[in-house]
């Protein structure tokens, strides 16, 4: 049974930071690119950033610079660390997956495996 389990989201004023980790299980961890991805209230989905199972990664343009992407392959685990945070930012958060080695980019297709969210809220 797939899991990825997403934790780390609260409040924060404006500038401020956070830190969300996704733990995962039932998949072969190291043979997949991971991603974060957020939705806020009337919105679609959107990609946030990725990185593949060469730790190569890629960030939406609208958190380039703010945010980070990382892996840790022995844990199992994805984390985004979140800086310079804007109300813009407020939405759920959610860690997927997607099998394959290669180039991988903050887009929806390929993503099969899917946390259930955690919010995080930037107030101004």
């Amino acid at each position: 049974q797939v899991q990825l389990v997403e934790s780390g989201g609260g409040s924060v004023q404006a500038g401020g930071s956070l830190r969300l980790s996704c733990e995962t299980s039932g998949i072969h961890y190291n043979y997949y690119c991971m991603g974060w991805f957020r939705q806020a209230p009337g919105n679609e989905r959107e990609g946030v950033a990725t990185i593949n199972t060469y730790v190569s990664t890629n960030y939406a343009d609208s958190v380039k610079g703010r945010f980070t992407i990382s892996r840790d392959n022995a844990k199992k685990t994805l984390y985004l660390q979140m800086n310079s945070l804007k109300p813009e930012d407020t939405a759920m958060y959610y860690c997927a997956a997607r099998p394959g080695a290669g180039a991988c980019y903050p887009v929806r297709a390929g993503f099969g495996d899917w946390g259930q969210g955690t919010q995080v809220t930037v107030s101004s």
